[in-house]
């Protein structure tokens, strides 16, 4: 068994929350959490409770980040038309964008 920590802020975290996602809910939020360099946990947490998630550079992320950079150029250079882009692969790129933006300054 696992050796029971608090977190930050010195608090047991010691409940369980579980629902269920289909595959893409899935993946997409695998997306995000990769991008994000936070772990699954932390990610979920401060989205449900609204909180600020703040991006630290490092490797991880860097490599994430040119990942799915790529990703996005062979889907722009596939597609002929914006409306070809669903709505969900519209707001990844702008988080992808957002968070390549501030690591830039």
């Amino acid at each position: 068994m696992s050796e029971r920590r608090l977190d930050k802020k010195g608090r047991w975290r010691n409940k369980t929350i579980a629902f269920r996602v289909s595959s893409e809910e899935n993946e997409q939020i695998n997306r995000y959490v990769e991008v994000s360099g936070l772990t699954k946990q932390e990610f979920l947490i401060s989205n449900m409770l609204n909180k600020k998630i703040n991006v630290v550079g490092n490797p991880r992320v860097h490599k994430a980040l040119k990942k799915y950079m790529q990703t996005i150029y062979k889907e722009l250079k596939r597609i002929n038309d914006c409306s070809e882009i669903d709505d969900e692969f519209k707001e990844f790129m702008k988080y992808v964008f957002q968070i390549y933006e501030r690591m830039e300054k």
